[in-house]
Order: C-alpha cells, then sequence, then structure tokens
C-alpha cells in the first residue's frame, strides 16, 4: 500500500500546486454562468415549484464542474506522463494495476470535490440552497466523480497526443455535458431531443444529484443511481482490463 499512498500523493500534489488553474479557475467559470444565466432568465423559467432558476442552477453546475475536474485530472496526468516518458518509473515500479488505478481515481475524486465544494460556496452569495437529501447528494457527487476520473483513465491510456485527449473532452464530454440538463429541465426540450437526453448518462448525474438539493427530479432517482453504478462498475471494469494488459503504456 506504501507505493498506492505515494503514488496518490504525488497526484493530490500535481493538481494542487497550480490550484490557480486546476481549482479557482473552473470555480470562477461556473460562477460566471450562473451570474450570466440567472440575470437572463431567471424572471422568466422557473422549473420546480418554490425553487428559483438561479437556486436550480447551482446542484447542475457544482456537478458539471466535477464531472470535467475529474475527467481532466486522470487524463492529463497520465498524457503528460505518457508523453514526457516519466510513466516508465511508475511502471518499474511494484505497483499493481489495481493499486495504479485507484491513485489516479481517488485523486481525480478528489480535485472533483474540492472544485464542485468550491463552486457551491462562491454561489451561496448569490442564492440560498436547501439541501433535502445530503446523503444522497455525497454518494452521487462520489460515484459521478468517479465515473469520469475512470473515464479519463481510459482517455488517457488511449490518447497520444494532446489534440486526441482535447477531442476526447470537447467532442464527447463537453457536448454531452451541456445537453444533460444543466441549464433546463428536459421535459422542456421537443420530443426528438427528450428521448436524445435519455441515452446521455450525464443527465441521470445532474437529475440524481439535483435530487439531493431539491428532492425533485425530471426521472425516478432510483434509476438515475442505477445508471450512474452501472456506469461506474463497467468503466471501472474496462479500465482495470486496459492497465492490466498494459494496453499502449507497456507497449
Amino acid at each position: 500500500m506504501i507505493g498506492f499512498y505515494t503514488l496518490l500523493y504525488k497526484e493530490l500534489l500535481r493538481f494542487w500546486k497550480v490550484s490557480f488553474q486546476t481549482v479557482l479557475a473552473p470555480v470562477i467559470t461556473a460562477l460566471l454562468y450562473l451570474l450570466i444565466f440567472s440575470h437572463v432568465l431567471a424572471e422568466h423559467v422557473q422549473v420546480y415549484p418554490g425553487v428559483s432558476y438561479t437556486a436550480f442552477l447551482v446542484p447542475g453546475l457544482v456537478m458539471m464542474s466535477m464531472l470535467q475536474n475529474a475527467f481532466a485530472n486522470s487524463s492529463s496526468s497520465l498524457i503528460q506522463s505518457k508523453i514526457t516518458g516519466n510513466i516508465v518509473f511508475v511502471l518499474l515500479s511494484p505497483l499493481s494495476y489495481l493499486e495504479f488505478f485507484a491513485a489516479y481515481l481517488v485523486a481525480a475524486i478528489a480535485r472533483g470535490l474540492v472544485v464542485g465544494l468550491g463552486v457551491f460556496v462562491v454561489t451561496l452569495a448569490f442564492t440560498s440552497v436547501s439541501i433535502d437529501h445530503p446523503l444522497w447528494l455525497v454518494l452521487f457527487a462520489l460515484v459521478c466523480s468517479g465515473i469520469l476520473g475512470a473515464l479519463g483513465v481510459i482517455a488517457g491510456i488511449w490518447a497520444e497526443k494532446f489534440d486526441q485527449l482535447a477531442a476526447f473532452q470537447n467532442f464527447i464530454i463537453m457536448p454531452l455535458t451541456f445537453l444533460s440538463g444543466v441549464f433546463y429541465s428536459i421535459h422542456s426540450l421537443p420530443p426528438f431531443w427528450l428521448t436524445v437526453s435519455r441515452f446521455n448518462p450525464i443527465f441521470y448525474m445532474i437529475d440524481g444529484f439535483r435530487y439531493g438539493f431539491f428532492g425533485a427530479s425530471d426521472v425516478t432517482p432510483g434509476l438515475s443511481l442505477l445508471v450512474v453504478l452501472v456506469c461506474f462498475v463497467a468503466l471501472s471494469v474496462f479500465s482495470l482490463i486496459l492497465l492490466q494488459r498494459g494496453y499502449k503504456l507497456r507497449h
């Protein structure tokens, strides 16, 4: 376990040493989203009875920030290590593939939670938000950050150049995030896009997380929990298979 803690410590230091870029910047970005969208739409939109549109935005922005940063942490660390060549020092150590995966995953979750907490705290200056189910909220924060952390491991293993990783983020993560109901309820969409949204796993992450705040959601919270758990297990198992075989790492 010493190897696991050492790698985890290295991964935590990696993002914390540049927290201005990895923590403060996404918090400010989320705050700008909140200010702009709430200024334009707060007087015209109310999704849930008794919940202002500004408050409605907060869980979506917190979860969106957690997901993007959890993915960025594990994926960018792996691609940097591969390109600079220092991944060999990790591969030569007696670390098991399980410890390797766990260290990257926990660090990704940690960054996601730090950024998410930062977004939540700064948004409280602009609106009050109730928390009806705190344990549910924590569970979704952990599992969903873990999903994108595992996906980041897969992307980091697969990508051979920074632009491949950027394409993964710009053409998969970002569109799925913006089409997941961060800024709206999917019930306000036309039938076609409503159906498309139901195939977007990030929608269930946002919706389940929002249920932890307001006790209201677009789909049953049990369905959201089932989807995120299945995604987490599937991506974790796939990541472990890639690491066990040394795909694009040892060959």
